[in-house]
């Protein structure tokens, strides 16, 4: 005789109920990191903060690291716009758009680059960025020397950033999509230096 299979009941209620506590500690955090930069983000705080206990928010994130995780895919999904390239187009067309959105957020943003924890959330994520801007630099990266190429790959990566955002913001005045359109350009002239090089080192190796 087999076995009946059981299906777990998934109440609809329940769920929303949970996707609602989530938004709520994930609210927290972002409370705390913007009022405390240097906060260390612990989970007592977070629990008086959110108004969560601490026990559910074990439950919903096991480790300050899953919490971080879903706390950086949370505001970068709010953004609007792709906070990585793809292509190697994306490098130039993306920055205008990206910086305006990095506007809407500023508290969060400079949170992240001052607090301990801002730092743990953005390495955490140091892996998919670097494959992302290796995979969108690939054409040109090929035609240079390896040292020549990761320095590309970092420059470019630099100048896609919020930390550029925020620097030409701090100490240029200029708004997001004025940034934005700074790094497009700096990146699409660092693009063309690049090629040039990479086909007069080929024609060097040719002769």
């Amino acid at each position: 005789m087999n076995a009946l299979k059981v299906t777990k009941y998934e109440s609809p209620l329940r769920t929303e109920q949970a996707q609602q506590t989530r938004e709520r500690i994930l609210a927290g955090v972002r409370a705390i990191l913007e009022s405390d930069p240097d906060s260390a983000l612990g989970f007592d705080e977070l629990a008086e903060v959110s108004g969560v206990n601490r026990r559910t928010i074990f439950r919903h994130f096991p480790t300050k690291e899953d919490l971080l995780s879903a706390f950086w895919q949370s505001t970068n999904a709010s953004l609007g716009v792709r906070f990585w390239p793809e292509s190697e187009r994306d490098l130039v067309d993306l920055p205008p758009a990206l910086f305006t959105s990095l506007d809407g957020i500023e508290g969060i943003v400079r949170a992240s680059h001052a607090s301990g924890p801002g730092r743990q959330m953005r390495l955490q994520a140091n892996d998919e960025r670097q494959a992302a801007f290796k995979r969108s630099l690939s054409d040109v990266s090929s035609l240079l020397q390896p040292e020549r190429a990761r320095q590309l790959e970092a420059t470019v990566q630099l100048l896609f950033s919020a930390t550029a955002w925020q620097t030409m913001k701090d100490y240029w005045g200029l708004s997001g999509e004025e940034a934005g359109r700074a790094a497009a350009w700096a990146i699409g002239a660092l693009l063309d230096a690049a090629r040039r090089e990479g086909r007069i080192s080929k024609d060097e190796r040719d002769e």
